[in-house]
């Protein structure tokens, strides 16, 4: 049987954190949370570990991360960058954010041939998350997808708004919509969103949401290529325009072209969005270290 894959997105500017968060060393032995990561994949049955950088990083990323790594699961990366776009398109000379996490796994499509996961470089998802999401994967079907959600009120920042995907499934634990809702942020006893109008709408504390924690298939790859194509056509000119995973999950949905799963977890998310997250991150890690959930030597404590 065919091992799933594991796609890290590891991207992102981080302009909200001020540094390369994804390099971070949160860990007690220095460790950053793409190594945690990493560590419970390989734990629960992935077989091969593929990252999309940029290439303002790749040299960084090659030396502090990927050597190490290499030593215990296969390791490969690929390119996400601006301009890799369908030939023809022209995108507006003064653009530096990236396309957006569509964008980003599609980089990979040459690469992944089997079933994958995706998250977040810079999110911290639990070990079980891994563990329900290669379960899933390893008897998955095309168009069979995953995804694992996470309580809101478990998933904010005390430092800033987040943004989150707000999820409706049915009574099998069906995603039924995944809508986008930025500005997120608790408000004392309450957990508002705020919309385009600058209007205050309450959430329930209790609300799934995606942290980008997803199973797919590979026939994925040709759903996400043709609504990039269609996105890049309207957005190439924009500055912040990004072309999302759920839009075209969406899509997929309400065509009856591939169901996702809303898979149930034990796990525990904390992230680091801000720069002033970084301390009860490493707080987080230490903890868990103390209870043995994870040795101190991280890297020791797994079997090649």
């Amino acid at each position: 049987m065919t091992k799933p894959t594991l796609l890290i997105l590891a991207a992102g500017i981080g302009s909200r954190y001020g540094s390369l968060k994804q390099l971070d060393k949160l860990g007690p032995g220095g460790e950053t949370i793409i190594d945690y990561s990493v560590f419970d994949a390989k734990r629960a049955g992935f077989g091969k570990v593929v990252f999309v950088i940029r290439q303002s990083m790749e040299q960084e990323f090659q030396e502090t991360l990927m050597k190490k790594l290499s030593a215990h699961i296969a390791v490969d990366y690929v390119l996400q960058e601006i301009e890799k776009v369908p030939e023809g398109i022209k995108v507006h000379p003064e653009r530096v954010k990236p396309w957006g996490t569509g964008h980003a796994i599609l980089m990979a499509k040459d690469v992944v041939k089997e079933p994958f996961a995706v998250i977040n470089a810079d999110d911290f998802y639990g070990a079980d998350a891994f563990h329900v999401l290669c379960d899933h994967l390893k008897i998955a079907s095309e168009g069979n997808y995953a995804m694992v959600g996470y309580q809101l009120e478990n998933t904010l920042s005390e430092n800033g708004t987040v943004s989150r995907g707000i999820c409706e499934s049915d009574d099998n634990l069906e995603l039924q919509s995944i809508t986008e809702r930025t500005k997120i942020a608790g408000n004392g006893s309450t957990i508002n969103y705020v919309d385009d109008e600058g209007i205050a709408h309450i959430l329930d504390p209790k609300t799934i949401v995606s942290m980008n924690c997803w199973g797919f298939t590979p026939g994925f790859f040709s759903h996400l290529q043709t609504s990039f194509d269609d996105f890049i056509q309207h957005n190439a000119q924009t500055l912040k325009g990004e072309f999302y995973i759920p839009v075209v999950v969406n899509d997929l949905i309400k065509s009856n072209q591939a169901i996702v799963k809303v898979l149930q977890s034990s796990a525990k998310w904390f992230g680091v969005t801000y720069r002033e997250d970084r301390e009860y991150a490493v707080q987080q890690l230490q903890q868990l270290t103390s209870q043995g959930v994870y040795p101190a030597d991280l890297w020791s404590g797994i079997a090649d």
